[in-house]
């Protein structure tokens, strides 16, 4: 009867057994210290992968190139970009998709006593900017710039680029006038008393686009992307109910703050009142068409740098499964 029981016990583990190796395992690759850490966190610590049954498994790198060398490498399945990226590497035959993570933007700082008052009095200063030449928010600076006082900025002012953390440093101790950077970063310096000049928000309706577009998202990998099954569309849900977490339930960050790396009460509520801020509400056919027209803008100001030889939006871009 024992040997019998032994018996039953092995047969129902080798029928069980299939079903665990089955369980499909999404592997991301994010910055470590980025805000999207945040979120997945949150998958993992109230189990919503396995709900949706996946299994999450993050790995933090160094820079944002690591993150694409990783992609392109097969290392991982999903990290976070902008469909701008995803765009230009489709029509270079590289088949990867967007979805949306976030709809925040960035900022143009300046110290609360600086004095400038707008973009015209940014001649002959020197201003930091994050994202190198063809940044989004540097491009859309210079297109407001143009619209509202007819100069060219970037032939105007003393440009230096650099990581967001240096270049806030820089702000800080004086060495920059002003500072072109991310959301969060731009976040933290409010906190710490600096001002913005310009929120990319109100420079994007302020050229006639919609200023709320989710730009950043989630890049999938080829076979995902273009083959978007189950796992696309449960990883969707299971970010999105952690959003919906973060978003209602404040003690769900208590275990978040250490990764936030906030230097003061004040950044730690400025930082999740921009992720809240930034959260996607829908995105469906008008947020695609608007995301184009954008697309069209960008590709106008950042030319083949920013979007290689495309001259619209590549088919595809968008995976057609994740629509809210």
């Amino acid at each position: 009867m024992r040997q019998f029981g032994l018996i039953w016990i092995l047969a129902l583990l080798c029928a069980l057994q299939p079903a665990v190796a089955a369980t499909p395992t999404l592997r991301a690759g994010v910055l470590k210290f980025g805000t999207v850490n945040w979120e997945l966190q949150t998958i993992k610590q109230h189990r919503l992968d396995e709900a949706e049954g996946f299994h999450l498994e993050v790995t933090p790198y160094a820079g944002k190139l690591a993150t694409t060398t990783a992609l392109h490498g097969g290392a991982v399945d999903v990290i976070v970009n902008d469909w701008l990226w995803v765009s230009r590497q489709r029509s270079a035959g590289r088949g990867y998709g967007f979805i949306p993570y976030s709809r925040m933007n960035g900022a143009l700082m300046v110290a609360a006593d600086s004095g400038i008052a707008s973009l015209a009095e940014l001649q002959g200063k020197k201003v930091g900017i994050a994202g190198g030449p063809v940044d989004k928010s540097w491009l859309l600076i210079q297109a407001l710039a143009r619209q509202q006082h007819h100069i060219d900025l970037k032939q105007r002012i003393d440009a230096v680029y650099g990581a967001p953390p240096l270049l806030a440093k820089k702000l800080q101790s004086g060495e920059l006038d002003a500072v072109i950077t991310f959301w969060h970063y731009a976040a933290r310096l409010e906190a710490a008393g600096f001002r913005r000049l310009v929120d990319i928000g109100d420079a994007l309706e302020q050229l006639g686009m919609p200023p709320d577009v989710p730009m950043v998202g989630y890049v999938f990998s080829p076979a995902l992307s273009d083959n978007p099954g189950d796992l696309v569309q449960a990883f969707d849900r299971a970010a999105r109910r952690a959003k919906a977490i973060l978003a209602t339930q404040p003690d769900a960050w208590l275990t978040l703050e250490p990764l936030m790396n906030a230097d003061s009460a004040a950044s730690l509520q400025t930082l999740k009142a921009g992720y809240k801020a930034g959260i996607p509400t829908h995105w469906g056919e008008v947020e695609r068409r608007q995301a184009a027209n954008l697309f069209s803008l960008l590709a106008e100001l950042g030319g083949e740098p920013l979007v290689g030889k495309a001259t619209a939006l590549a088919p595809g871009t968008f995976i057609e499964a994740v629509r809210y």
